[in-house]
């Protein structure tokens, strides 16, 4: 794979596959860094308990697919700049 500092994929993982429709899964960012921000380019659901908000990625494939890479790092330095 070109670029392939972008992308790993780890097959013998006891979750892989970790979310459904997604041919290739991008391991390098099994828990998302973009978690915690207010904002992120995913499409994360949130969900209220118990008087608080709680931020569910469950479904979002956004920083496992190999085109997103460089979204996802350049998110990342500008949200801490």
């Amino acid at each position: 794979m070109e670029n392939s500092y972008k992308f790993f994929e780890n097959k013998d993982c006891k979750y892989h596959p970790c979310h459904k429709d997604i041919d290739e899964i991008n391991c390098l960012f099994c828990y998302c860094p973009m978690y915690y921000l207010k904002s992120c380019p995913g499409t994360p659901e949130y969900i209220e308990r118990a008087g608080k908000t709680i931020k569910n990625c469950t479904n979002c494939t956004f920083p496992h697919k190999a085109e997103n890479y460089d979204k996802v790092i350049a998110v990342l330095k500008h949200a801490n700049s």
